[in-house]
């Protein structure tokens, strides 16, 4: 299985910058989701990881089509009301493009549309997602069953969780408080990534 690690909003340009350099060999991709920032910030944190030697498609820009264009970041993610896929696609044919969905009907929506692969969530508790419940495993069951897209695990995605989520086949996971919270990121990162390589 793939491994995206998902930013938390709770860094600075620097220290969030910082984070993703030290895990850059133990991640598949990045998915920069920083809501409250402004693109300067966003521009500047590409820049950063730029210097840092991560590499452009590893990263993945949540709904901002536009600094995508304007810094030739190969790759964005949507959430499930965001921008229609099919339009961007027809568009910007060269771009890979991911979309949020939270059911088995919105995932066939986004196949449709044309979206490369589909982040589902969220699976488990999670604190991200505090007193909201899960919407569980079996969306992700119908979507492997039904569906040819690459379909992302995410919620509540912790160690022990990773082996369940192969069994079902799912394709990657994407860890956000895993790894951003962790008092070590590069370990937490490391960790996911050799139990999600892991094919026993």
């Amino acid at each position: 299985m793939k491994l995206m690690a998902v930013t938390d909003q709770s860094h600075s340009v620097r220290e969030l910058a910082s984070k993703i350099i030290q895990i850059k060999n133990k991640i598949d991709f990045v998915q920069i989701r920083e809501k409250t920032k402004t693109v300067k910030e966003i521009i500047t944190l590409l820049q950063h990881l730029e210097e840092g030697g991560v590499e452009k498609e590893k990263i993945f820009l949540n709904d901002r089509l536009d600094i995508a264009l304007l810094m030739d970041i190969p790759n964005v993610h949507f959430p499930e009301k965001g921008l229609p896929v099919k339009r961007v696609k027809e568009r910007f044919p060269h771009l890979t493009v991911g979309r949020s969905v939270h059911s088995f009907e919105g995932a066939k929506e986004a196949e449709v549309e044309g979206a490369d692969y589909l982040l589902y969530g969220h699976c488990f508790e999670t604190n991200s997602k505090r007193g909201k419940a899960p919407n569980g495993i079996e969306p992700l069951i119908e979507m492997k069953k039904n569906l040819s897209l690459p379909v992302y695990a995410i919620g509540g995605i912790k160690l022990d969780k990773v082996n369940e989520l192969r069994e079902l086949k799912a394709d990657g996971i994407a860890v956000m408080s895993g790894i951003f919270s962790a008092e070590n990121p590069l370990a937490a990162a490391s960790q996911f990534y050799e139990v999600a390589r892991d094919e026993k």
